[in-house]
């Protein structure tokens, strides 16, 4: 169960995919768990995060990152600089 990561996926590939059109959620610097229920694909306009999955390897990502989390994974969110993203779930 792992975290996909495309570091600064093209702007054709991302309005292939129809980025623009998803939702945005913004959240500020904090810490918090949280758990998938289904698939969510993202991308960040803005932020730093680590996300720490339960008992798996801390991942980095930020400001460009398409990111796919896995439904049913269960993680830490670690928000260092303001989050701006579309989301999307599966």
């Amino acid at each position: 169960m792992d975290i996909k990561i495309e570091r600064q996926p093209s702007q054709e590939y991302l309005d292939k995919l129809g980025v623009s059109q998803w939702g945005i959620w913004e959240k500020e610097v904090s810490k918090f768990p949280w758990t998938y229920d289904s698939q969510e694909t993202c991308y960040f306009l803005e932020g730093d995060v680590v996300v720490t999955p339960d008992g798996g390897e801390s991942v980095e990502m930020g400001k460009g990152d398409l990111v796919t989390f896995p439904s049913g994974m269960s993680c830490m969110w670690d928000i260092r600089k303001s989050v701006k993203k579309h989301y999307y779930f599966d």
